[in-house]
Order: C-alpha cells, then structure tokens, then sequence
C-alpha cells in the first residue's frame, strides 16, 4: 500500500512537471538577452518587453482582443444567469434536453464549432470581424458561466425570496435587491474565467476575425520570424501572470460565494 501510494506520488509529480515545464521557460527565455531560446543563458535584459510595448501591432492586436474579451464575457455572463436561474428555479417539459444543448460547447471540439460558425455566417452573408469574434466567444464561454452561476443560484435559499415577496417586493425588485447580492461572488467569478477564456483562445478567432489581428492569432503569425520569438516570450510571460492572477480572483468569489451560502468552498477549477 505503501509502494502504491509512492508511485502515484512520482506519477503526479512527473505529470505536473510535464504540464507547467513549458510555462516554467517562459520568464526564463522572455528576460533573456540571447535570440536564440537554447541554453545556456546569455545575460539579464528587459528588452523584449520593451520591444513588445512599443510594437504598434501588437498594441491593434491586444485592443481588439481586449474588447473582445469583455464584451464575450459579460454577454456570457448575463445569457449564463438566464439559463442558471430558468434550470435551477423552474420545471419545464425539455429542460434536461436544453440545458445539454446549451452546454454541448465545452466537450466539442473548437475547430469543428470554428468551422460551422463560419459556414453559417459566410451563407448569411455577415462580414468577418470582431463582432463574430465576439459571437463565436460567447458561444464558448456561456457553458463556463452557466456551471459557475448555477452553483450559485442552486446553493441560493428560496425562503429569502419569499420573504421578500410577503414584504410587498415585485419579482424583479427582488431578484434585483436580494438575489443579485447574495449571487454576486458567482457572477464575478463569471466574468473573470470567461474573460480569460476568451483572451487565450486562439481557434475560433482565427477563422472568424477576418483581417483584424486579436492576440493569439498576432503571436501564432509572429512564430515564423526567429528573431520575434524573445519578444513572443516575454509577451507569454505577461498573458501567463494576467491568467493566473484572473484565475485565482475568479476562484476566490466562487469559494466565498459558497461560504456564504454555507456551502463547502472546495472543487472548482483550482
């Protein structure tokens, strides 16, 4: 037992060293003052950062994928709480059907959604832009959403909206003055996961922006420039800090969400 439990502990290690390695290399080659990203190291430098911020493309690139990214995520967002509060409040003929529907994204491949989302705009004759863009991303993240905030309307005491309801409130002044407030860690967390979705996402941007660069498709075309690639470097290290500093606050409401439902504020994506 002893031996088994040793070896499950060498495999996670050996597994996480895998996963985050790459990662690990980022900083390492990104404040490097060699071109060529090979050991060994040449030298300190802050160059390449310095380079990435004054690349007026990649400035385009980062706007538009930055208006993106807040526009996807709080369309998601707001479509997640219609659907996490039509599941979890109300019975309804189909309503196992449409909620796998609704959530059939997350397990699809992104290329196969890339590709239909572009069949079926270019049949409609819509322009590629940042606004297809926007509609393919909050196609991806509304999955997201809708788990996060029906943990948090489902772990929501119905007897509170009751209350309100007998103290004279309308439906919607109550769900505005008393659910809202006590989903508001979940909807937070919402917003701060499905941003960070859809500022990483690299698929459905490249075969729905058209002409205008968005982040990840600006890095994938800069790979074949060698001399670009320290510069790619230090701007993965900055995406890689922004994820995990979006990650972890998106978590954090999540736990203290449950916490104040008296939920257990364990599980979720960290």
């Amino acid at each position: 037992m002893k031996g088994q439990g040793r070896g499950l502990q060498v495999y996670a290690l050996l597994y996480l060293l895998f996963l985050y390695a790459p990662i690990i290399l980022l900083p390492l080659f990104a404040f490097n003052s060699g071109t060529i990203i090979a050991f060994p190291l040449q030298g300190f430098t802050t160059d390449w950062f310095a380079q990435m911020w004054a690349n007026a493309t990649l400035r385009t690139a980062l706007t538009n994928s930055l208006i993106i990214a807040v526009s996807a995520s709080i369309l998601a967002t707001c479509l997640g709480i219609f659907a996490a509060r039509a599941s979890t409040r109300f019975e309804f003929p189909g309503k196992g059907g449409m909620m796998g529907f609704i959530l059939l994204p997350m397990v699809l491949p992104e290329i196969i959604v890339a590709m239909s989302l572009l069949v079926v705009l270019l049949g409609a004759g819509v322009e590629l832009s940042i606004l297809t863009v926007i509609l393919g991303h909050v196609l991806i993240c509304m999955p997201y959403a809708i788990a996060i905030l029906s943990t948090a309307f489902s772990s929501l005491d119905k007897s509170l909206e009751e209350a309100a309801y007998d103290l004279g409130e309308t439906k919607w002044s109550a769900f505005r003055l008393v659910t809202l407030p006590l989903v508001m860690p979940g909807i937070i967390s919402s917003l701060l996961i499905s941003f960070t979705i859809s500022l990483d996402e690299f698929i459905i941007a490249f075969f729905l922006a058209g002409n205008q660069p968005t982040l990840p498709t600006y890095i994938f075309s800069q790979l074949r420039f060698p001399k670009q690639i320290p510069m790619i470097m230090a701007l993965g290290t900055v995406l890689v800090a922004l994820s995990i500093v979006l990650l972890a606050l998106g978590e954090y409401f999540r736990r203290r969400g449950n916490a104040r439902m008296g939920g257990n504020p364990t599980g979720g994506f960290l």
